[in-house]
């Protein structure tokens, strides 16, 4: 186990400032002195093969999936626990922790994360949904403490509003954009791991549904493949899942997924979403309410 003197951060933010420049948020590692973070993999999507035939279904996800206000409201029922926050990534606090902001609440509700994740997270300016998905252990914000857990070196004057508040000390920080923002500029999102939250729309095959947008009728569909949730979904169900985003090109996923699709259900998926963006699923967990 190595000390906290021994771990350090880089960079975070390139600028102080969101929406100042091409970059407008960077955070890079917190080395967690309490466990092993995973390496980082540059690994192109196409290199990974995934078995998702029908004898191996994937359950639905138990996440503790919550929203900021239910956090902020009762921060001691989630002490040291694991949850997911969708909210829009905020205003930076020094270098390295950011604000995640539910601006759907009256007077908004905030909480500030820390990135733990062992990648830097980018936010460029215009391109991206400002929403985020961050998932990682509940502390309180105690400066003294997170400073001799972490290694950090804090400006109190920065985080004095933020002193024994809710924190999130995250594991993994995904872009979490709606399937109408998905289908309108999947190319922002291509080849990256996005958190998608929408109503079950057709189930097309037991590893292939589409996700729509909650609640609006006639909207945008992405098209989900990788997972045979158990219990199954039904139809309307709101449900977040998080995946890589690729274009459709059946010879790639041919090659890279066993997705035991029969030849209806093959010419189906051709005709309808050949160079459409695809979701292809890691987990899947209920929606927030």
């Amino acid at each position: 186990m190595k000390t906290p003197d021994q771990f350090h951060l880089g960079r975070y933010f390139a600028g102080r400032k969101f929406y100042a420049g091409a970059i407008a948020l960077s955070l890079a590692t917190i080395v967690l002195p309490a466990c092993t973070q995973p390496e980082a993999t540059t690994e192109e999507p196409t290199d990974v093969t995934t078995d998702v035939s029908p004898e191996e279904p994937a359950e639905i996800a138990e996440e503790t999936n919550i929203q900021i206000g239910e956090l902020t409201g009762n921060v001691e029922e989630y002490l040291g626990q694991t949850v997911s926050v969708r909210g829009e990534a905020d205003d930076p606090i020094g270098e390295v922790a950011f604000v995640l902001q539910d601006n759907q609440l009256f007077g908004g509700e905030e909480v500030v994360v820390f990135n733990a994740s062992g990648t830097p997270f980018l936010l460029p300016e215009g391109e991206i949904t400002e929403r985020v998905q961050v998932t990682g252990e509940v502390r309180q914000l105690v400066i003294a403490d997170f400073e001799r857990d972490y290694g950090l070196d804090l400006d109190p004057d920065l985080y004095v509003d933020y002193e024994d508040r809710p924190a999130i000390v995250a594991e993994s920080i995904a872009f979490a954009p709606d399937p109408e923002e998905v289908s309108e500029n999947p190319e922002a999102y291509y080849g990256q791991v996005i958190a998608v939250s929408g109503e079950v729309g057709e189930q097309i095959d037991l590893n292939t549904f589409t996700i729509q947008e909650e609640q609006l009728f006639g909207g945008e569909e992405v098209l989900v493949v990788g997972v045979e949730p158990t219990p199954a979904l039904e139809e309307e169900e709101e449900v977040v899942v998080t995946g890589t985003l690729r274009p459709y090109i059946t010879a790639d996923f041919e090659q890279d997924y066993d997705l035991t699709w029969d030849l209806d259900v093959q010419r189906q998926i051709e005709a309808e979403y050949t160079e459409e963006p695809v979701l292809v699923a890691e987990e899947v967990y209920p929606s927030a309410q």
